[in-house]
Parts: C-alpha cells; sequence; structure tokens
C-alpha cells in the first residue's frame, strides 16, 4: 500500500482540522493544518500594526512575507499539530476570535496566498500526509489520490465554535460567531485567488449531524478503499 495526498477542504468551523488530525493519527500519516499557517500571518500582521481600521496594510505585509517563518511540530502528548510563528508556539492565540476576523481578508491576498501555497506543496513532496484547508485539493494538491470537501451549516458551525471557545475559557456571544462565520464564507468563496469550492472529484462529507465517532468511521471506509486501488 503506498503513501497518498488527503486533502480535506471546506467551510469554516466545519470540524476540518479535528478530523485531520484524527485521521492522520489512525492511519500514521503526518497532518498539516494550511488554515494555520494564514491564521498565523494575520496574527504577525496584528503584533505588527499592520492592520489599521479594519484593512491590512499591503504594501508593509508584502514587506515581510519572506520573514514570516511558519513550522509545526507535535505535542510529545497528545500527538497533535502545534504552530510556531518565527520560533514561538502561538497555537492558542491564532485560534482568537481576533484573529478569526482578518484571517480571511489575509488569505484573500495574492502574494500569501502564493507564498503560502509553495511551501505546503513543498510539505507534500513525500506524500503521507493529511492537509485541510479551503483550497487543497482544488490548487495545492489538484493530484491527491483522495479529496474531502466538507460541510454543516452555517448555525451548526456557529455553535461548535462558541462551545470551542467557552469551553477554553474565552467570552464568546453566539450571534457575533455566527456573522463572522456568515462573513467568512462569502469571502471566501468570492476571493479572486483560490475560492473556496469542492473539486469535481471530491468526496462530500456534511457532518451536521454526525458524531466525531461517525465522522472517522466514514473517513477510514473511504481511505481503504482508495488506498487498495492504488
Amino acid at each position: 500500500m503506498k503513501n497518498i495526498v488527503i486533502a480535506i477542504d471546506g467551510f469554516s468551523s466545519c470540524g476540518k482540522s479535528t478530523m485531520a488530525k484524527a485521521l492522520a493519527r489512525n492511519i500514521g500519516y503526518l497532518y498539516f493544518d494550511s488554515g494555520a499557517m494564514y491564521r498565523a500571518v494575520a496574527l504577525y500582521c496584528m503584533q505588527n500594526n499592520m492592520i489599521q481600521e479594519g484593512n491590512i496594510d499591503i504594501k508593509a505585509l508584502r514587506s515581510k512575507i519572506s520573514e514570516i517563518e511558519i513550522t509545526f511540530q507535535a505535542d510529545p502528548e497528545t500527538k497533535n499539530s502545534i504552530t510556531f510563528l518565527n520560533g514561538v508556539n502561538v497555537e492558542h492565540e491564532i485560534r482568537s476570535l481576533e484573529v478569526s476576523r482578518f484571517v480571511s481578508q489575509v488569505a484573500a491576498i495574492d502574494f500569501v496566498r502564493t507564498e503560502m501555497v509553495d511551501r505546503q506543496r513543498e510539505m507534500g513532496k513525500a506524500k503521507g500526509i493529511v492537509m485541510d484547508g479551503r483550497d487543497i485539493g482544488t490548487t495545492v494538491f489538484p493530484q491527491a489520490e483522495m479529496k474531502v470537501f466538507v460541510t454543516a451549516s452555517a448555525e451548526v458551525r456557529a455553535q461548535r465554535r462558541y462551545d470551542e471557545l467557552t469551553a477554553r475559557g474565552d467570552k464568546a456571544n453566539f450571534q457575533e460567531i455566527l456573522e463572522n462565520v456568515l462573513q467568512r464564507d462569502h469571502i471566501d468563496q468570492t476571493r479572486e485567488v483560490s475560492p473556496l469550492k469542492k473539486a469535481d472529484d471530491a468526496l462530500l462529507l456534511d457532518n451536521s449531524h454526525m458524531t466525531r465517532e461517525e465522522q472517522m468511521e466514514w473517513l477510514i471506509e473511504e481511505f481503504n478503499k482508495l488506498t487498495k486501488e492504488c
């Protein structure tokens, strides 16, 4: 059985990262969170005063994009991927609602997208990886052997995000989160560079009413089918 590339795309707050991490652990693959890369860039912009009145300073970001180092390390206990920005663990910071407000805007910038896609492709050269994001199966790895497109209703996704934030002890407002989810959906689907869309050969997974166990059972079944054919 040869190693393959698994691309998991879909809307924000569908649980793609949690799903992809669990799948990678189950099948012994490496996991890369492409969304964390864009979140790290957004955090870098916030830390370096590149966001003024809700707008990204494109010129300033372009001059610094090559200096933004994003790496991943596996947590020794959970085996989950931890995101580092220029050597600093920022896994908690990049999941904040404040970063969420700007991540789609940052991800829509053409040179940011090009830079991150190049880095993601480099990560996947050896195969045996699971990567999730918005354009993994359409732009980053259009030849991926297994593609999954995940969706769920906006209300379900907002509730999941609310539960995630409150579980961490962060203040959260459901209506504000729902508005953010809808805004990100619009930006992700209408941006000029690599808009969010289902690849023609992607498997569709609506997990609105599925447990994590049911999702994993479905993914493993599809993985086993495809790897037997490869």
